[in-house]
């Protein structure tokens, strides 16, 4: 299905979203880390190679993103970037450690860019 072509209105303001939050201030590498993360969970293949793509353009070396799936148990992500990754996932699965994560969200990030990361977590999952 062409979705641009089925619902314009609706798909367009998707890619609104997405620009903006581009535009948000937070790191580019960071959103593009989570939108890789979420497409692989759901299996999107399409938006895998787009993310593996564009990371790729921000210097990410292959060895990292192949490392990506497995997040949490390697040492090649730094604090910032497990954070965003464990808050991706608790969204999307609706984990209990939600709260927790969220709270470590904010020593590192303003309420602003919380919501952004959200936002965007949210719309790359749609």
């Amino acid at each position: 299905m062409n979705y641009k072509e089925i619902a314009k209105e609706t798909i367009g303001h998707l890619y609104k979203v997405h620009t903006s939050i581009r535009k948000s201030g937070i790191d580019e590498k960071l959103i593009a880390l989570v939108e890789l993360r979420i497409s692989q969970i759901n299996g999107c293949a399409y938006c895998c190679i787009y993310h593996v793509k564009e990371l790729s353009n921000f210097g990410f070396e292959w060895d990292i993103i192949n490392r990506l799936p497995d997040w949490k148990h390697t040492q090649v992500f730094d604090h910032q970037q497990k954070l965003v990754l464990g808050w991706a996932e608790a969204v999307i699965s609706n984990s209990n450690d939600w709260y927790e994560i969220k709270e470590k969200l904010k020593e590192h990030f303003t309420e602003r860019e919380i919501v952004e990361l959200t936002a965007n977590i949210t719309l790359i999952n749609t």
